[in-house]
């Protein structure tokens, strides 16, 4: 998974506000959205490939995907929580 020591330098790349691992639960739930085309990023694209992780933002507005243990820490492939 996401190392730990890199887990605390990443920040958002929006307003810099510190990143948390997702819960599972969470995870799943967005993969269950994702395959039915219910879930687009916050670029306004449907999100087509489930994840196998997540990132976060402290104000638990946005998720940032991880794929293949990379974390996607482009504004735009952030998907929207709230």
């Amino acid at each position: 998974m996401i190392n730990p020591d890199l887990l605390e330098i990443l920040r958002c790349p929006d307003n810099r506000q510190r990143l948390a691992l997702a819960d599972p639960s969470l995870v799943a739930s967005l993969n269950e959205r994702i395959a039915k085309g219910e879930i687009s990023n916050r670029g306004g694209n449907r999100v087509s490939q489930q994840l196998d992780a997540g990132l976060v933002r402290e104000d638990g507005a946005f998720l940032y995907p991880v794929r293949r243990n990379i974390p996607i820490m482009l504004i735009d492939e952030a998907i929207g929580l709230r």
